[in-house]
This record gives C-alpha cells, structure tokens and sequence, in this order.
C-alpha cells in the first residue's frame, strides 16, 4: 500500500511539474494552444491567435473532417471550422 501511495503521490507531481517546464518546439512562439477559442468565430479567433504571437503569419481555415498534411511548421495554426464559420477543434500551432 505504501509503494502505492508513493507511485500516485510521484505521478501527481511530474504531472504539475511537466507543463511548467514544457518549452515550445518553435523559436519566439510563447503559446501552442487557445483552447479559448473554441466556439467563437473564425475571424475573431484568427484575429486573437496572429495578435498573440505575431510570428504565425499562416492561420487559415479549414473545414472540419478534411484532410490535411502532416508536416509540422512553427509559422501555421489552423482553424478547423464548421460550416457557420465557427471554430470545432482547439487551434494549434503545427
């Protein structure tokens, strides 16, 4: 029971302990995800992103459930979208 305790008690902790040292894979990008904007406009949250960080110069639309490459750039954000224009997925950068 002991050796539960401390393999819970030491889980816990690298979970708070992860994010505060987690570092951004990109150069100059400060933030990776808005999960506030989920469900607002796609105008105003490609507004929010490109004010935020200044360095994403390619947040583009795309409808949700299409298909999309795999390749990874520190310059892009997509914002997956329903047919009203809203945001369905938390934006990422990638």
């Amino acid at each position: 029971m002991q050796k539960l305790t401390l393999v819970v008690a030491f889980l816990l902790l690298a979970s708070l302990i992860q994010p505060l040292t987690a570092q951004s894979g990109c150069p100059g990008v400060r933030k990776e995800t808005w999960p506030e904007l989920l469900g607002v406009p796609a105008r105003l949250a490609r507004e929010t992103i490109q004010k935020e960080n200044p360095r994403l110069t390619n947040v583009g639309n795309v409808q949700n459930g299409s298909p999309v490459t795999q390749d990874f750039r520190c310059d892009r954000v997509r914002l997956f979208i329903n047919i009203l224009d809203i945001v369905v997925q938390v934006p990422r950068v990638g």
